[in-house]
């Protein structure tokens, strides 16, 4: 049999840095400040629910930053700091965001990260041609009255959209629409992993994972011997494994030790945590078992943004005349909704079976309970999503 070795064992194989690009420090400033936000918009996600979690974090922050630059006075400082990017001057915001998607969506990650940012006013407040210039061309997104006075059409419409930008892996992003709304913020977005080195489908078998103390689930257990990253945080009594993508993406898979409830990591989770969790990655042999599992949450994050103190934008008084017209909207709601499939799947065909031939058995990590992952891109450290697997057997 396979050597079973407690996670915490695994707290001495700690202390490396994984090598990275150099980064413009103004990109490497808006990556810090997406991640801090990134962070803090997990945890107030993932504390209002007992469910898996799945948020793109990067597709919501350029989303509430091209909305930034619709607005003005306390508002748009409000939404600032909201958005971690306080003490920057809200003019240079577009720029910057345009930089660094430059950076961060490059090469094949471009093509497996599908994603969509929509601004859309009613039709009684026009968007004029610079405010939709802009959200087109620094932030990759899209501007457009819709007619909310006629639900049906509207919400169509959205669909139809969010269909369109995520090759049609995102259905239903919104459902009913309140024919008194003035300004929604739409986001939608879909990605697909492709380890790499990948898992192959040949040993992947169903095993137990562990979703609490009383509830067992048999899913698809994808497995492989290599060598991976690896570290152990004391403070939190958590294995964090890094499983590399073909894309130059990889995902941080956090995996609580058993008698550590995965809420009490969610806690601790903070863009200082997540970069520390990166340097102390050291590589070892090991055998890892992940399960597959298929991810679609929908949000609607009006309430969660408030309890992050944006709450001005969606007042009476809020100021949103820069996209058009003397009197802008005020924001009805912010609507999000990402899937992720997490499976064996490879451009490579030729990749191997599964399993590296080592002198001796190396340890297994079984993730079998409860984790949390996060998708960065390596070479900058950019956050792109945060999500939960509760149970892997539910979207």
């Amino acid at each position: 049999m396979t050597p079973s070795v407690p996670l915490s064992l695994f707290g001495l194989l700690l202390l490396s840095l994984a090598s990275s690009e150099t980064v413009d420090p103004s990109v490497e400033d808006m990556i810090n400040r997406n991640a801090d936000f990134a962070a803090r918009l997990y945890r107030a996600v993932s504390s209002r629910t007992d469910d898996n979690v799945f948020l793109s974090v990067f597709t919501l922050s350029t989303g509430l930053s091209a909305l930034l630059n619709a607005t003005g006075g306390p508002t748009q400082d409000q939404l600032l700091t909201g958005l971690s990017l306080s003490g920057l001057d809200p003019q240079t915001v577009p720029d910057l965001f345009q930089n660094l998607r430059t950076v961060v969506l490059q090469g094949s990650l471009a093509t497996n990260l599908r994603q969509g940012v929509a601004v859309l006013p009613s039709q009684s407040f026009q968007v004029s041609s610079s405010y939709l210039d802009l959200v087109q061309t620094k932030f990759g997104g899209n501007a457009q009255s819709l007619a909310y006075t006629v639900p049906q059409e509207a919400t169509e419409t959205i669909n139809r959209w969010a269909q369109d930008h995520t090759e049609d892996q995102v259905q239903e992003l919104v459902t009913n629409l309140d024919p008194q709304t003035q300004l929604l913020l739409a986001t939608a977005a879909y990605y697909q992993t492709r380890f790499s080195p990948s898992f192959n489908s040949s040993v992947t078998q169903d095993e137990r994972f562990y979703v609490d103390k009383y509830h067992v689930v048999m899913v698809p257990m994808m497995f492989r011997a290599d060598k991976y990253f690896l570290a152990y945080d004391r403070s939190v009594k958590v294995g964090v494994l890094k499983l590399p993508m073909a894309d130059g993406a990889a995902m941080l898979v956090l995996l609580p030790d058993e008698d550590v409830d995965v809420t009490a990591v969610e806690e601790e989770v903070t863009a200082e945590k997540i970069q520390a969790w990166i340097r102390q990655l050291k590589k070892t042999k090991l055998e890892v078992q992940l399960p597959r599992f298929l991810l679609e949450r929908s949000y609607s994050l009006r309430d969660v943004l408030q309890t992050l103190d944006i709450t001005q934008v969606f007042q009476d008084d809020a100021d949103i005349s820069n996209m058009g017209g003397a009197k802008g909207p005020k924001l009805t709601q912010v609507f999000h909704k990402s899937v992720v499939s997490v499976d064996e799947s490879s451009d490579d065909i030729t990749t191997g079976g599964g399993v590296s031939v080592f002198a001796t058995l190396p340890p297994r990590l079984t993730i079998n309970r409860p984790f949390i992952f996060i998708i960065y891109q390596q070479a900058t450290g950019s956050v792109l999503f945060m999500g939960r697997v509760i149970d892997p057997t539910k979207k």
